[in-house]
């Protein structure tokens, strides 16, 4: 298969289609822009109806529109942000435009880079990719895998352009649904745990001001600690948990209150769930 325009053309240059801009499109739209990842006149976003709330692409310099079709025909990369529900249609809609020249990098929670190369019949290189809303500040995490008519440089492209709002990890397209319930579901869980510390803050006289901002740091600051040691989360706890400590007294109220159990089956349900949204055709 010659190479295409996504793998040879830098990435700056390449002309970016956005379908289905919702809220993670245009997450992912305004982050492409924030670090120069992209020219604005180079993106084309689509939304369903005209009268759509543009949501995060209201606030980009992109053409938006809604003729899917066109989008497509004019862009060299096509990055697919719809529901599971609307895939099939919207890849009928612009399969006519795609060749192997072009790059189809989707992040459709649950559909598989087979589902999408049977839908376009043709040649056309497939990556799935799976980001999370972090993206919005640059924090986010990307896994992505490819299909089999994709080469390294069509994954390095991808990387490129998701790097851009964090950090990206390549994985066996096997585990992407549990990569949905973890990273991708991932954000809720810690926001409501976030909440629950700032709520026990407040609950001990400190405003709610002082305690969320309490809370979130403790929190970024613990995460970065695993990130830059590579120490074990078990191992970092016990150098906070100090013998007959005021620590060890609250870890006791999480086990006892099923935290940890609670949170495994909260990312074992969220992964069930991102498979039993695969579409298949009747």
């Amino acid at each position: 298969m010659p190479e295409s325009i996504a793998q040879t053309r830098p990435l700056n240059q390449l002309r970016l289609a956005v379908i289905g801009t919702g809220k993670m499109g245009g997450i992912l739209i305004d982050g492409f822009l924030k670090h120069n990842l992209l020219p604005p006149e180079n993106i084309l976003a689509t939304v369903q109806h005209t009268n759509a709330d543009r949501k995060g692409a209201a606030r980009s310099p992109v053409a938006l529109g809604t003729d899917n079709r066109a989008a497509a025909r004019a862009s060299d990369l096509i990055l697919l942000c719809v529901k599971p529900q609307v895939v099939a249609q919207v890849l009928d809609e612009i399969r006519p435009e795609l060749t192997a020249q072009k790059l189809v990098v989707s992040i459709v929670a649950s559909v598989p880079t087979e589902y999408i190369e049977k839908r376009l019949a043709a040649d056309v290189p497939v990556i799935r990719a799976m980001p999370n809303t972090p993206a919005m500040v640059g924090a986010g995490i990307t896994a992505i895998a490819k299909g089999k008519l994709a080469t390294p440089g069509h994954l390095e492209t991808t990387r490129a352009l998701f790097g851009s709002v964090g950090t990206t990890v390549v994985v066996d397209e096997k585990n992407m649904d549990a990569v949905t319930g973890l990273s991708g579901s991932g954000p809720a869980f810690i926001y409501i745990i976030l909440e629950s510390l700032a709520e026990g803050g407040v609950k001990m006289g400190l405003s709610r001001e002082l305690a969320t901002l309490l809370a979130a740091q403790t929190a970024l600051g613990a995460a970065k600690v695993v990130l830059e040691t590579g120490h074990h989360p078990a191992l970092l706890k016990d150098t906070v948990t100090t013998p007959a400590g005021c620590t060890i007294d609250g870890i006791l109220e999480l086990e006892e209150g099923g935290l940890r159990v609670t949170l495994i089956k909260a990312i074992v349900k969220a992964s069930q769930r991102a498979r039993e949204l695969l579409f298949t055709d009747k």
